[in-house]
């Protein structure tokens, strides 16, 4: 049973710095899969920011937030981060942590089948 549980996130004022956290469990180590930071905020729909595959050869970002976050993943593949700097007010939203197994690894939420539990992110 597949599980993501993010964590880090928080409020903060503009031009400042989060980092956000996803710990996983439940994945087999020989399975092709993608994690990917999706958001969301009020009365808006569900946005891809950043994804990564599990070998880190394919990286994908949403045009709003690249050059200011980074997505990454620890060694033993247990941990996904996104490190985000010099925030914005409409960076403000619910960021969820997602993974799908296949080769497809981009920025469509229709492609990812388990969710975490979200982590709010306010910017002021």
């Amino acid at each position: 049973h597949v599980q993501l549980v993010e964590s880090g996130g928080g409020s903060v004022e503009a031009g400042g710095s989060l980092r956000l956290s996803c710990a996983a469990s439940g994945f087999s180590p020989s399975e092709e899969y993608c994690m990917a930071w999706f958001r969301q905020a009020p009365g808006k729909e569900r946005e891809g920011v950043a994804a990564i595959s599990r070998g880190g050869g394919t990286v994908d970002y949403a045009d709003s937030v690249k050059g200011r976050f980074t997505i990454s993943q620890d060694n033993a593949k247990t941990t996904l981060f996104l490190q985000m700097n010099n925030l914005k007010p409409e960076d403000t939203a619910i960021y969820y942590c997602a993974a799908n197994w296949g080769t497809y690894c981009g920025l469509s939420r229709y492609a990812y089948d388990t969710w975490g539990q979200g982590t709010q992110v306010t910017v002021s």
